[in-house]
């Protein structure tokens, strides 16, 4: 400590009647002390708290959300085959329909403005579902990711990664998983042979798949914890964050890039996109004038919308408006 932090410190005392040194206190030197003593109680508890996971009465709820994932991503490999889908050039802005939307959303910092008009380019199924990745941890009693050690651990689906510590995977064989089912391949010969009137069913299989996996990511949320960072949503699917320095969100970003944990739900690890929705009753493109009449839904449920599922039934139906007024413009 530097000389004038002395008189700072040796002047500040003196109004308080307190005396001023340097040395640690004997308080702290037993606090110091305590805390050595437990830590090998402390590991050895995190170590026996892995031996009790996996749950063996959540392994069946794992494995109906990989089923019901299979499902939701062969369903929406279809539909976007006969339904395209759009996205903006330049911000994450996505639309369902042939023709993009008029309503001034772009907020990219490249464009350097705040309400500009979208560029439209074709869209993939990452657009629908956003992909979400965590690291791939070998056992839950490990040690704390370290960011030296980031290029050690592969990256995997965070739901993947959620139903392997739930037992449905073994955790070596996860990438193969991974490299097989999210990846469905589907011809435009195949999409050819479906009749115009099965598209509804394949929408309402892949509405029902969309509503199993959220339903069952709420369950086991509530046995295994996870984490998300506040700042840059990244996803950790363990008992503790890791200490990858990857925050580089520029509003909080610090010299460290250190992340800001939280406990992660159910829209952390499938993110609702959600979007711009047509109804029958709007104009064909929708203007920026009629922003006020027009209805959201996520981009799976405006996707299955289009292709004739029923959706008036679901939790949607509030955003969506399907009996609500339209802007006053003829198509």
């Amino acid at each position: 400590m530097s000389h004038w932090r002395h008189k700072v410190w040796r002047h500040l005392s003196s109004f308080h009647g307190a005396s001023y040194s340097t040395r640690p206190s004997r308080i702290n030197k037993t606090m110091l002390n305590d805390l050595r003593r437990i830590r090998p109680m402390i590991q050895r508890r995190i170590e026996n708290r892995a031996k009790d996971y996996p749950i063996q009465e959540i392994v069946p709820v794992a494995k109906d959300i990989l089923k019901a994932r299979q499902n939701l991503l062969t369903n929406v490999t279809v539909l976007l085959k006969a339904f395209p889908v759009l996205r903006c050039k330049f911000c994450s802005e996505v639309f369902v329909g042939k023709e993009g939307h008029l309503i001034q959303t772009c907020r990219s910092y490249i464009r350097r403005g705040n309400n500009r008009l979208h560029e439209w380019v074709p869209g993939s199924i990452n657009d629908v579902l956003v992909p979400v990745e965590s690291f791939h941890l070998h056992n839950m009693s490990q040690g704390v990711i370290r960011h030296q050690q980031r290029f050690d651990y592969d990256r995997v689906p965070a739901i993947l990664e959620l139903c392997c510590q739930a037992g449905a995977i073994h955790p070596e064989e996860i990438l193969e998983y991974a490299k097989v089912h999210d990846n469905p391949q589907i011809s435009d010969e195949d999409i050819r042979s479906i009749p115009t009137e099965d598209l509804k069913y394949v929408g309402a299989n892949a509405l029902t798949a969309w509503e199993k996996v959220r339903a069952g990511l709420k369950k086991l949320l509530l046995v295994y914890p996870s984490k998300v960072c506040k700042r840059c949503k990244e996803v950790h699917v363990g008992p503790s964050g890791h200490k990858a320095r990857l925050c580089g969100v520029f509003k909080y970003e610090s010299y460290q890039g250190t992340h800001y944990w939280e406990k992660a739900g159910v829209n952390d690890l499938i993110p609702e996109k959600v979007v711009w929705h047509r109804r029958p009753q709007d104009p064909l493109v929708l203007v920026n004038e009629g922003r006020n009449y027009y209805g959201h839904a996520p981009a799976v449920v405006s996707l299955c919308s289009h292709a004739g599922a029923l959706v008036s039934n679901t939790r949607y139906a509030c955003e969506m408006k399907p009996q609500g007024l339209s802007y006053p413009l003829s198509n």
